[in-house]
């Protein structure tokens, strides 16, 4: 019977590697997105001198957005890797990429909510921007969508918080 057990745990173990396929789908989805942005920048580019002040205000926008989903998707592949799959050796060795090994699941859900919360306000800005594009119900209900995020942020860090003082009392 411990010999099943064993057995079986192994598998259980051995399955987070399975994961790595999803952090490298993420990868490739990063570069499909970085060329997506290569091509927003290259229409505010060349629309530098066509643009008045809200169009150019709204393509920066749109460019703050992608950076901030992009940077989304590389703390998410970074810290879900680290947490689940194998520390980087590069981390242990003393190695340039000081901030890995710092996130584990609890600091990485607050980040993913804050920038979700902050691509929400992106959105939301654009949206408020061109106004007059929308009725009334809909700028109320993208607003109380994104105070939705909003709450769901504080109360995650809220949660932590609470979770952080329980393991020092442990301690």
């Amino acid at each position: 019977m411990k010999s099943l057990e064993l057995l079986v745990e192994r598998i259980i173990l051995s399955s987070r590697w399975l994961l790595v396929i999803f952090y490298l789908g993420l990868a490739a989805s990063l570069a499909v997105y970085a060329v997506s942005f290569a091509y927003k920048f290259y229409k505010v580019a060349i629309n530098v001198f066509a643009y008045d002040e809200a169009d150019m205000i709204l393509a920066i926008l749109g460019l703050i957005d992608a950076a901030l989903v992009a940077s989304l998707i590389v703390m998410v592949m970074i810290s879900g890797y680290e947490n689940f799959v194998s520390r980087f050796d590069e981390a242990e060795n003393g190695g340039e990429v000081s901030f890995i090994g710092k996130l584990d699941s609890g600091s990485l859900k607050i980040k993913v909510a804050s920038s979700i919360v902050a691509i929400s306000s992106i959105h939301l800005l654009q949206i408020f921007l061109n106004a007059t594009q929308y009725d009334n119900a809909k700028l109320m209900w993208f607003t109380i969508i994104h105070l939705a995020f909003v709450v769901s942020a504080l109360l995650l860090g809220f949660l932590e918080k609470i979770m952080a003082k329980a393991k020092a009392k442990d301690s």
